[in-house]
C-alpha cells in the first residue's frame, strides 16, 4: 500500500507517544511511503522545541535528525507545484483548515494515496470529504 504520512503522524515514528506502535507497522508493512516536503520543517521544529525544553538531549536530537533525513531520502517526497497550491486553496475553500494542513491534504491528493495518515482532527475531517481513504485513529489533537 502507498501511505501518505503528514507531519503529525510521520512524528510518532521517532517520538513515543499514543499512536507510535501503529506507525511503526504501517511503515513496515507500507510499500511506499509518501511525505509533503513540510514535513521535514514541521517535525525539526518539533525536535528543537523538545530539545529547548531538556526532553531530549543534544545527541537524541542530532541522532532523531539523521533518521528523518535517511527516512525522507527512502519516502517519496511530494514538493509544492501549482497543482499542489491549487488543490490547497480548494481545500482551505471548502473545509476548515489551518494553510499547512491543506498543504498536506493537497499533497496526498495529488500523490493519489492509498491511505490517508494523520493525527489531526480536522486534516482527518477535511480528507473524508475529500474521499481519501483513512488511516488508524492515532490520538486525534486539533
Amino acid at each position: 500500500m502507498r501511505i501518505f504520512l503528514d507531519s503529525s503522524a510521520l512524528a510518532k515514528r521517532y517520538v513515543e507517544e499514543p499512536g507510535s506502535e501503529e506507525i511503526l507497522r504501517l511503515c513496515r508493512e507500507a510499500e511506499e511511503i509518501i511525505l509533503s516536503s513540510l514535513c521535514v520543517p514541521e517535525i525539526i521544529s518539533g525536535f528543537a522545541r523538545l530539545k529547548r525544553e531538556g526532553r531530549l538531549s543534544a545527541s537524541q536530537y542530532r541522532k532523531l535528525k539523521r533518521e528523518l533525513a535517511a527516512d525522507v531520502d527512502a519516502a517519496t517526497v511530494v514538493d509544492l507545484t501549482p497543482a499542489v497550491i491549487g488543490r490547497a486553496v480548494g481545500c482551505l475553500e471548502r473545509s476548515p483548515l489551518r494553510a499547512l494542513d491543506a498543504i498536506h491534504v493537497a499533497c496526498a491528493l495529488e500523490s493519489s494515496c492509498g491511505l490517508f495518515v494523520t493525527a489531526d482532527r480536522r486534516q482527518r475531517d477535511a480528507a473524508v470529504s475529500f474521499h481519501l481513504r483513512l488511516g488508524p485513529s492515532l490520538g486525534l489533537s486539533s
